[in-house]
Protein backbone atom coordinates (compact mmCIF):
# COMPACT_ATOMS: atom_id res chain seq x y z
CA UNK A 1 0.00 0.00 0.00
CA UNK A 2 2.86 2.34 0.83
CA UNK A 3 4.45 1.73 -2.58
CA UNK A 4 1.13 2.43 -4.27
CA UNK A 5 0.77 5.66 -2.34
CA UNK A 6 4.28 6.82 -3.21
CA UNK A 7 3.66 6.04 -6.88
CA UNK A 8 0.53 8.19 -6.83
CA UNK A 9 2.50 11.02 -5.23
CA UNK A 10 5.19 10.75 -7.91
CA UNK A 11 2.55 10.82 -10.64
CA UNK A 12 0.98 13.92 -9.11
CA UNK A 13 4.41 15.59 -8.93
CA UNK A 14 5.06 14.74 -12.56
CA UNK A 15 1.72 16.17 -13.67
CA UNK A 16 2.26 19.33 -11.63
CA UNK A 17 5.76 19.91 -13.00
CA UNK A 18 4.61 19.24 -16.56
CA UNK A 19 1.76 21.71 -16.21
CA UNK A 20 4.07 24.35 -14.75
CA UNK A 21 6.74 23.88 -17.43
CA UNK A 22 4.17 23.94 -20.21
CA UNK A 23 2.94 27.33 -18.99
CA UNK A 24 6.47 28.61 -18.41
CA UNK A 25 7.89 27.62 -21.80
CA UNK A 26 4.83 28.14 -24.04
CA UNK A 27 5.27 31.92 -24.24
CA UNK A 28 7.58 33.59 -26.71
CA UNK A 29 9.35 36.55 -25.14
CA UNK A 30 8.98 39.80 -27.08
CA UNK A 31 12.68 40.50 -27.49
CA UNK A 32 14.37 41.86 -30.60
CA UNK A 33 17.83 40.75 -31.63
CA UNK A 34 19.99 43.56 -32.98
CA UNK A 35 22.91 43.15 -35.38
CA UNK A 36 25.52 45.80 -36.13
CA UNK A 37 25.78 46.99 -39.72
CA UNK A 38 29.52 47.43 -39.49
CA UNK A 39 30.69 44.01 -38.31
CA UNK A 40 30.57 40.69 -40.18
CA UNK A 41 28.24 37.97 -38.93
CA UNK A 42 29.48 34.37 -38.95
CA UNK A 43 27.08 31.44 -39.14
CA UNK A 44 28.57 27.93 -39.17
CA UNK A 45 31.46 28.89 -41.41
CA UNK A 46 29.65 31.41 -43.61
CA UNK A 47 30.27 35.15 -43.35
CA UNK A 48 27.58 37.80 -43.92
CA UNK A 49 27.95 41.58 -44.18
CA UNK A 50 24.90 43.73 -43.48
CA UNK A 51 26.38 47.09 -44.51
CA UNK A 52 25.68 48.25 -48.07
CA UNK A 53 28.50 49.87 -50.04
CA UNK A 54 26.91 53.35 -50.22
CA UNK A 55 25.55 53.29 -46.68
CA UNK A 56 26.39 56.60 -44.97
CA UNK A 57 24.30 55.92 -41.86
CA UNK A 58 25.86 56.15 -38.38
CA UNK A 59 28.22 53.37 -37.41
CA UNK A 60 26.08 52.40 -34.43
CA UNK A 61 22.98 51.62 -36.49
CA UNK A 62 21.55 48.19 -35.92
CA UNK A 63 19.44 45.75 -37.87
CA UNK A 64 16.47 44.35 -35.98
CA UNK A 65 15.25 40.98 -37.18
CA UNK A 66 11.57 41.93 -37.02
CA UNK A 67 11.65 45.01 -39.26
CA UNK A 68 11.39 44.27 -42.97
CA UNK A 69 12.41 47.80 -44.00
CA UNK A 70 15.76 47.40 -42.22
CA UNK A 71 17.05 44.77 -44.63
CA UNK A 72 20.38 45.73 -46.16
CA UNK A 73 23.45 44.04 -47.61
CA UNK A 74 22.85 40.29 -47.57
CA UNK A 75 20.70 40.20 -44.46
CA UNK A 76 18.08 38.21 -46.35
CA UNK A 77 20.68 35.55 -47.16
CA UNK A 78 21.57 35.35 -43.48
CA UNK A 79 17.92 35.06 -42.46
CA UNK A 80 17.34 32.27 -44.96
CA UNK A 81 20.47 30.43 -43.87
CA UNK A 82 19.68 30.70 -40.16
CA UNK A 83 16.02 29.72 -40.55
CA UNK A 84 17.03 26.69 -42.62
CA UNK A 85 18.89 25.18 -39.66
CA UNK A 86 16.82 22.47 -37.96
CA UNK A 87 15.36 23.64 -34.64
CA UNK A 88 14.54 21.16 -31.89
CA UNK A 89 12.68 22.42 -28.83
CA UNK A 90 10.74 21.19 -25.83
CA UNK A 91 7.62 19.25 -26.83
CA UNK A 92 4.57 18.05 -24.94
CA UNK A 93 2.00 15.24 -25.23
CA UNK A 94 4.28 12.79 -27.00
CA UNK A 95 4.39 9.03 -26.17
CA UNK A 96 5.70 8.17 -22.71
CA UNK A 97 9.49 8.28 -22.40
CA UNK A 98 11.37 5.05 -21.51
CA UNK A 99 11.61 4.31 -17.78
CA UNK A 100 9.20 7.08 -16.80
CA UNK A 101 5.67 8.42 -17.01
CA UNK A 102 6.79 11.67 -18.64
CA UNK A 103 5.17 12.86 -21.86
CA UNK A 104 7.10 16.15 -22.06
CA UNK A 105 10.74 17.22 -21.72
CA UNK A 106 9.93 20.77 -20.61
CA UNK A 107 12.31 22.00 -17.95
CA UNK A 108 15.00 19.30 -18.27
CA UNK A 109 15.58 18.20 -21.89
CA UNK A 110 17.29 21.32 -23.23
CA UNK A 111 20.77 19.79 -23.60
CA UNK A 112 19.38 16.76 -25.40
CA UNK A 113 17.55 19.13 -27.77
CA UNK A 114 20.75 21.12 -28.33
CA UNK A 115 22.52 17.85 -29.12
CA UNK A 116 19.79 16.93 -31.59
CA UNK A 117 20.23 20.29 -33.33
CA UNK A 118 23.96 19.73 -33.72
CA UNK A 119 23.30 16.22 -35.00
CA UNK A 120 20.75 17.64 -37.46
CA UNK A 121 23.36 20.05 -38.84
CA UNK A 122 25.72 17.14 -39.43
CA UNK A 123 22.98 15.32 -41.33
CA UNK A 124 22.23 18.44 -43.38
CA UNK A 125 25.91 18.62 -44.40
CA UNK A 126 25.92 14.89 -45.15
CA UNK A 127 22.80 14.75 -47.30
CA UNK A 128 22.23 18.30 -48.52
CA UNK A 129 25.46 20.28 -48.20
CA UNK A 130 26.29 23.57 -46.48
CA UNK A 131 24.79 25.71 -49.25
CA UNK A 132 21.33 24.14 -48.94
CA UNK A 133 18.51 26.36 -47.71
CA UNK A 134 14.86 25.56 -47.14
CA UNK A 135 12.65 27.04 -49.84
CA UNK A 136 10.03 28.15 -47.29
CA UNK A 137 12.53 29.69 -44.85
CA UNK A 138 11.59 33.32 -45.49
CA UNK A 139 7.86 32.65 -45.16
CA UNK A 140 8.04 31.99 -41.42
CA UNK A 141 6.97 34.80 -39.12
CA UNK A 142 9.32 35.77 -36.26
CA UNK A 143 8.28 34.23 -32.95
CA UNK A 144 8.36 37.59 -31.20
CA UNK A 145 5.58 39.09 -33.33
CA UNK A 146 2.97 37.13 -31.42
CA UNK A 147 2.62 35.48 -28.05
CA UNK A 148 2.19 31.80 -28.73
CA UNK A 149 0.48 29.28 -26.51
CA UNK A 150 0.35 25.54 -26.96
CA UNK A 151 -3.30 25.84 -27.97
CA UNK A 152 -2.34 28.02 -30.95
CA UNK A 153 0.47 25.63 -31.81
CA UNK A 154 -1.97 22.72 -31.78
CA UNK A 155 -4.32 24.58 -34.11
CA UNK A 156 -1.43 25.18 -36.53
CA UNK A 157 -0.36 21.54 -36.44
CA UNK A 158 -3.91 20.31 -36.95
CA UNK A 159 -4.53 22.64 -39.87
CA UNK A 160 -1.33 21.61 -41.62
CA UNK A 161 -1.17 17.93 -40.79
CA UNK A 162 -4.64 16.75 -41.71
CA UNK A 163 -6.24 13.49 -40.58
CA UNK A 164 -5.56 11.17 -43.51
CA UNK A 165 -1.92 11.44 -44.45
CA UNK A 166 -0.17 8.30 -45.75
CA UNK A 167 2.74 7.15 -43.62
CA UNK A 168 6.27 6.09 -44.62
CA UNK A 169 9.36 4.75 -42.96
CA UNK A 170 13.03 4.72 -43.86
CA UNK A 171 15.36 6.87 -45.95
CA UNK A 172 14.08 9.06 -48.81
CA UNK A 173 15.77 7.09 -51.55
CA UNK A 174 13.64 4.08 -50.53
CA UNK A 175 10.34 5.89 -51.08
CA UNK A 176 8.42 5.45 -54.27
CA UNK A 177 7.50 9.09 -54.91
CA UNK A 178 6.53 10.76 -58.15
CA UNK A 179 9.23 13.35 -58.91
CA UNK A 180 8.63 16.44 -61.05
CA UNK A 181 9.63 16.50 -64.70
CA UNK A 182 12.77 18.63 -65.12
CA UNK A 183 16.17 17.66 -63.70
CA UNK A 184 16.26 20.80 -61.55
CA UNK A 185 12.80 20.15 -60.14
CA UNK A 186 13.71 16.53 -59.51
CA UNK A 187 16.84 17.62 -57.62
CA UNK A 188 14.85 20.03 -55.46
CA UNK A 189 12.26 17.35 -54.84
CA UNK A 190 14.94 14.90 -53.73
CA UNK A 191 16.51 17.46 -51.40
CA UNK A 192 13.16 18.19 -49.83
CA UNK A 193 12.66 14.48 -49.23
CA UNK A 194 16.03 14.28 -47.50
CA UNK A 195 15.09 17.36 -45.46
CA UNK A 196 11.81 15.83 -44.36
CA UNK A 197 13.35 12.44 -43.65
CA UNK A 198 16.18 13.74 -41.47
CA UNK A 199 13.65 15.73 -39.43
CA UNK A 200 11.59 12.54 -39.03
CA UNK A 201 14.67 10.73 -37.66
CA UNK A 202 14.70 13.34 -34.87
CA UNK A 203 10.99 13.09 -34.09
CA UNK A 204 9.44 12.44 -30.67
CA UNK A 205 8.38 8.83 -31.02
CA UNK A 206 9.93 5.55 -29.85
CA UNK A 207 10.61 4.51 -33.46
CA UNK A 208 12.51 7.69 -34.42
CA UNK A 209 16.13 6.70 -35.04
CA UNK A 210 17.64 9.77 -33.35
CA UNK A 211 14.61 11.00 -31.43
CA UNK A 212 14.32 11.97 -27.79
CA UNK A 213 12.95 8.55 -26.82
CA UNK A 214 16.01 6.83 -28.27
CA UNK A 215 18.38 9.26 -26.55
CA UNK A 216 16.66 8.82 -23.19
CA UNK A 217 16.80 5.04 -23.54
CA UNK A 218 20.53 5.18 -24.25
CA UNK A 219 20.99 7.52 -21.31
CA UNK A 220 19.56 4.89 -18.97
CA UNK A 221 22.69 2.78 -19.53
CA UNK A 222 24.77 5.79 -18.41
CA UNK A 223 22.84 6.32 -15.22
CA UNK A 224 20.60 9.06 -16.60
CA UNK A 225 16.81 9.01 -16.52
CA UNK A 226 14.07 11.06 -18.13
CA UNK A 227 13.73 14.17 -16.01
CA UNK A 228 17.43 14.27 -15.10
CA UNK A 229 19.72 17.04 -16.27
CA UNK A 230 22.29 16.17 -18.94
CA UNK A 231 25.64 17.85 -19.49
CA UNK A 232 27.25 18.40 -22.91
CA UNK A 233 29.87 15.66 -22.51
CA UNK A 234 27.34 12.98 -21.54
CA UNK A 235 25.11 14.05 -24.44
CA UNK A 236 28.07 13.66 -26.82
CA UNK A 237 28.38 9.98 -25.83
CA UNK A 238 24.62 9.46 -26.09
CA UNK A 239 24.63 10.93 -29.61
CA UNK A 240 27.54 8.68 -30.59
CA UNK A 241 25.67 5.56 -29.51
CA UNK A 242 22.46 6.73 -31.19
CA UNK A 243 24.21 7.19 -34.54
CA UNK A 244 26.09 3.89 -34.23
CA UNK A 245 22.94 1.93 -33.38
CA UNK A 246 20.65 3.56 -35.96
CA UNK A 247 19.09 0.86 -38.12
CA UNK A 248 17.79 2.94 -41.01
CA UNK A 249 19.81 2.19 -44.19
CA UNK A 250 20.00 5.92 -44.89
CA UNK A 251 22.16 6.36 -41.77
CA UNK A 252 24.58 3.53 -42.53
CA UNK A 253 26.99 5.91 -44.27
CA UNK A 254 27.67 8.01 -41.18
CA UNK A 255 29.04 7.32 -37.69
CA UNK A 256 30.32 9.31 -34.73
CA UNK A 257 33.49 9.64 -32.67
CA UNK A 258 33.95 11.23 -29.22
CA UNK A 259 37.36 12.47 -28.11
CA UNK A 260 39.00 11.23 -24.92
CA UNK A 261 40.16 13.75 -22.31
CA UNK A 262 40.19 16.60 -24.86
CA UNK A 263 42.35 14.50 -27.19
CA UNK A 264 41.38 13.41 -30.71
CA UNK A 265 43.24 10.24 -31.68
CA UNK A 266 43.71 10.43 -35.44
CA UNK A 267 43.96 6.69 -36.05
CA UNK A 268 40.64 6.12 -34.29
CA UNK A 269 38.91 8.69 -36.49
CA UNK A 270 40.47 7.21 -39.63
CA UNK A 271 39.33 3.74 -38.57
CA UNK A 272 35.82 5.11 -38.12
CA UNK A 273 35.95 6.48 -41.67
CA UNK A 274 37.10 3.20 -43.16
CA UNK A 275 34.79 0.77 -41.40
CA UNK A 276 31.82 0.18 -43.76
CA UNK A 277 28.29 0.04 -42.35
CA UNK A 278 25.82 -2.70 -43.20
CA UNK A 279 23.63 -1.83 -46.15
CA UNK A 280 25.59 1.37 -46.68
CA UNK A 281 24.49 3.99 -49.15
CA UNK A 282 26.84 6.85 -49.89
CA UNK A 283 24.96 8.94 -52.44
CA UNK A 284 23.73 12.37 -51.45
CA UNK A 285 22.23 15.05 -53.71
CA UNK A 286 24.77 17.80 -52.95
CA UNK A 287 27.96 15.75 -53.11
CA UNK A 288 30.34 16.54 -55.97
CA UNK A 289 32.80 14.00 -54.58
CA UNK A 290 30.74 11.13 -53.14
CA UNK A 291 32.45 9.02 -50.51
CA UNK A 292 33.67 5.60 -51.67
CA UNK A 293 31.47 2.65 -50.80
CA UNK A 294 34.12 1.53 -48.26
CA UNK A 295 34.07 4.87 -46.44
CA UNK A 296 31.78 6.47 -43.91
CA UNK A 297 31.42 10.07 -42.85
CA UNK A 298 32.28 10.78 -39.21
CA UNK A 299 30.71 13.24 -36.77
CA UNK A 300 33.57 14.30 -34.48
CA UNK A 301 32.43 15.39 -31.01
CA UNK A 302 34.93 17.01 -28.63
CA UNK A 303 33.83 17.74 -25.04
CA UNK A 304 35.98 20.55 -23.61
CA UNK A 305 36.10 22.93 -20.69
CA UNK A 306 37.10 26.49 -21.51
CA UNK A 307 37.87 27.71 -18.02
CA UNK A 308 37.06 27.15 -14.36
CA UNK A 309 33.85 28.59 -12.95
CA UNK A 310 33.54 30.93 -15.93
CA UNK A 311 34.77 30.80 -19.51
CA UNK A 312 38.30 32.14 -19.74
CA UNK A 313 38.27 35.26 -21.98
CA UNK A 314 41.44 33.93 -23.62
CA UNK A 315 39.23 31.33 -25.33
CA UNK A 316 36.83 33.83 -26.92
CA UNK A 317 38.90 34.17 -30.10
CA UNK A 318 39.35 30.40 -30.20
CA UNK A 319 35.57 29.93 -30.14
CA UNK A 320 35.17 32.48 -32.93
CA UNK A 321 37.74 30.65 -35.05
CA UNK A 322 35.93 27.34 -34.53
CA UNK A 323 32.55 28.77 -35.56
CA UNK A 324 34.18 30.30 -38.66
CA UNK A 325 34.94 26.85 -40.10
CA UNK A 326 32.40 25.34 -42.52
CA UNK A 327 33.15 21.85 -41.19
CA UNK A 328 32.02 22.97 -37.73
CA UNK A 329 28.51 21.80 -36.87
CA UNK A 330 28.26 24.12 -33.88
CA UNK A 331 28.76 23.95 -30.15
CA UNK A 332 26.38 22.60 -27.53
CA UNK A 333 26.70 24.24 -24.15
CA UNK A 334 24.89 27.16 -22.69
CA UNK A 335 24.80 29.74 -20.00
CA UNK A 336 24.04 29.13 -16.30
CA UNK A 337 20.78 27.15 -15.96
CA UNK A 338 20.15 27.09 -19.73
CA UNK A 339 21.45 24.87 -22.52
CA UNK A 340 21.57 26.12 -26.10
CA UNK A 341 23.11 25.46 -29.49
CA UNK A 342 25.75 27.98 -30.58
CA UNK A 343 25.91 28.49 -34.35
CA UNK A 344 27.75 31.76 -34.91
CA UNK A 345 28.85 35.14 -33.61
CA UNK A 346 29.13 38.85 -34.25
CA UNK A 347 31.75 40.91 -32.41
CA UNK A 348 31.61 39.81 -28.75
CA UNK A 349 28.25 38.06 -28.91
CA UNK A 350 27.39 34.45 -29.69
CA UNK A 351 24.45 33.61 -31.95
CA UNK A 352 22.44 30.63 -30.77
CA UNK A 353 19.30 28.57 -31.20
CA UNK A 354 17.17 28.24 -28.10
CA UNK A 355 15.37 24.97 -27.22
CA UNK A 356 13.43 26.59 -24.34
CA UNK A 357 10.15 26.87 -26.18
CA UNK A 358 7.42 24.30 -25.60
CA UNK A 359 5.61 23.11 -28.72
CA UNK A 360 3.04 20.41 -29.36
CA UNK A 361 3.90 16.90 -30.46
CA UNK A 362 4.08 16.40 -34.22
CA UNK A 363 3.50 12.95 -35.70
CA UNK A 364 6.48 12.59 -38.04
CA UNK A 365 5.32 9.19 -39.32
CA UNK A 366 2.98 10.91 -41.80
CA UNK A 367 4.39 11.63 -45.22
CA UNK A 368 3.54 15.33 -45.21
CA UNK A 369 3.89 16.38 -41.57
CA UNK A 370 4.32 20.16 -41.03
CA UNK A 371 7.92 21.36 -40.97
CA UNK A 372 7.27 24.89 -39.74
CA UNK A 373 7.81 24.13 -36.06
CA UNK A 374 11.23 22.61 -36.82
CA UNK A 375 12.68 25.89 -38.06
CA UNK A 376 13.29 29.09 -36.11
CA UNK A 377 13.11 32.51 -37.81
CA UNK A 378 14.41 34.43 -34.77
CA UNK A 379 18.12 34.22 -33.88
CA UNK A 380 19.24 35.06 -30.36
CA UNK A 381 22.48 36.56 -29.11
CA UNK A 382 24.37 36.54 -25.83
CA UNK A 383 27.77 37.85 -24.71
CA UNK A 384 30.71 35.44 -24.80
CA UNK A 385 31.24 36.26 -21.12
CA UNK A 386 27.98 34.47 -20.22
CA UNK A 387 28.95 31.22 -21.93
CA UNK A 388 29.39 28.30 -19.52
CA UNK A 389 32.91 26.80 -19.84
CA UNK A 390 31.65 23.21 -20.30
CA UNK A 391 30.66 22.50 -23.89
CA UNK A 392 30.99 20.02 -26.74
CA UNK A 393 32.35 21.13 -30.12
CA UNK A 394 31.25 19.27 -33.24
CA UNK A 395 32.74 18.75 -36.71
CA UNK A 396 31.59 16.87 -39.79
CA UNK A 397 34.21 14.93 -41.76
CA UNK A 398 33.07 13.32 -45.02
CA UNK A 399 36.22 11.30 -45.69
CA UNK A 400 39.77 10.61 -44.52
CA UNK A 401 40.96 13.38 -46.84
CA UNK A 402 38.47 15.77 -45.23
CA UNK A 403 39.71 14.77 -41.78
CA UNK A 404 43.31 15.52 -42.72
CA UNK A 405 42.25 18.93 -44.03
CA UNK A 406 40.23 19.65 -40.87
CA UNK A 407 43.23 18.70 -38.76
CA UNK A 408 45.42 21.07 -40.73
CA UNK A 409 42.95 23.94 -40.35
CA UNK A 410 42.50 23.30 -36.64
CA UNK A 411 46.25 23.10 -36.05
CA UNK A 412 46.37 26.84 -36.76
CA UNK A 413 43.43 27.55 -34.44
CA UNK A 414 44.85 25.40 -31.64
CA UNK A 415 48.24 27.10 -31.49
CA UNK A 416 48.45 28.52 -27.94
CA UNK A 417 48.69 32.30 -27.87
CA UNK A 418 50.76 34.33 -25.44
CA UNK A 419 47.76 34.34 -23.09
CA UNK A 420 46.65 30.72 -23.55
CA UNK A 421 48.92 28.23 -21.81
CA UNK A 422 47.14 25.16 -23.17
CA UNK A 423 45.03 24.45 -26.28
CA UNK A 424 41.37 23.58 -25.74
CA UNK A 425 41.99 20.14 -27.28
CA UNK A 426 44.72 18.36 -29.18
CA UNK A 427 45.25 15.89 -32.03
CA UNK A 428 47.49 12.89 -31.37
CA UNK A 429 48.68 10.27 -33.85
CA UNK A 430 47.75 6.66 -33.16
CA UNK A 431 44.91 5.03 -31.27
CA UNK A 432 43.63 5.93 -27.85
CA UNK A 433 44.27 2.38 -26.62
CA UNK A 434 47.97 2.80 -27.42
CA UNK A 435 48.22 5.34 -24.62
CA UNK A 436 46.58 3.04 -22.04
CA UNK A 437 44.54 5.93 -20.62
CA UNK A 438 41.75 3.73 -19.29
CA UNK A 439 43.63 0.58 -18.24
CA UNK A 440 41.61 -1.48 -15.81
CA UNK A 441 38.31 0.24 -16.59
CA UNK A 442 35.23 -1.61 -17.80
CA UNK A 443 33.93 -0.78 -21.30
CA UNK A 444 30.97 1.06 -19.72
CA UNK A 445 33.21 3.27 -17.62
CA UNK A 446 35.42 4.06 -20.61
CA UNK A 447 32.44 5.80 -22.16
CA UNK A 448 32.32 8.44 -19.44
CA UNK A 449 34.11 11.59 -20.49
CA UNK A 450 35.44 12.43 -17.06
CA UNK A 451 37.29 9.14 -16.49
CA UNK A 452 41.00 9.94 -16.50
CA UNK A 453 44.25 8.18 -15.93
CA UNK A 454 44.55 7.85 -12.12
CA UNK A 455 48.30 8.45 -12.43
CA UNK A 456 47.65 12.00 -13.60
CA UNK A 457 47.74 14.75 -11.02
CA UNK A 458 45.81 17.33 -13.06
CA UNK A 459 42.22 17.84 -11.87
CA UNK A 460 39.34 19.39 -13.79
CA UNK A 461 35.87 20.53 -12.89
CA UNK A 462 33.08 18.10 -13.68
CA UNK A 463 30.28 18.39 -16.19
CA UNK A 464 27.81 21.20 -15.64
CA UNK A 465 24.14 20.74 -14.92
CA UNK A 466 21.53 22.66 -16.88
CA UNK A 467 17.84 23.29 -16.50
Amino acid sequence: MENKGSDEVEKMKTKFLSAWHNVKYSWALKLKTSFSRNSPVFLLGKCYHFKVEDDDSPTEACYETTEEDSIMGNVEDFRKDFTSRVWLTYREEFPTLPGSTLTSDCGWGCMLRAGQMMLAQALVLHFLGRDWTWSDALTLQPLDTETWTTTKAKRLVSSLQGPNRPSYQGAPHLHQAQAPGSAEEADEHLKEMYHRTLVSWLGDSPSAQLGLHRLVRLGLAMGKQAGDWYGPAVVAHILKKAVEEAMDPGLAGITAYVSQDCTVYSADVIDSHRAPGAGQTSASPQSERPAPSSSRAVIILIPVRLGGEKTNPDYFNFTKSILSLEDCIGIIGGKPKQACYFVGFQDDSLIYMDPHYCQSFVDVSTSDFPLQSYHCPSPKKMPFSKMDPSCTIGFYSRSVQDFERIKQELSKVLQPSAKEKYPAFTFVQGHGKDYDLSAGLTPEKREWPFIRDPRRTVTTAGDFVLL
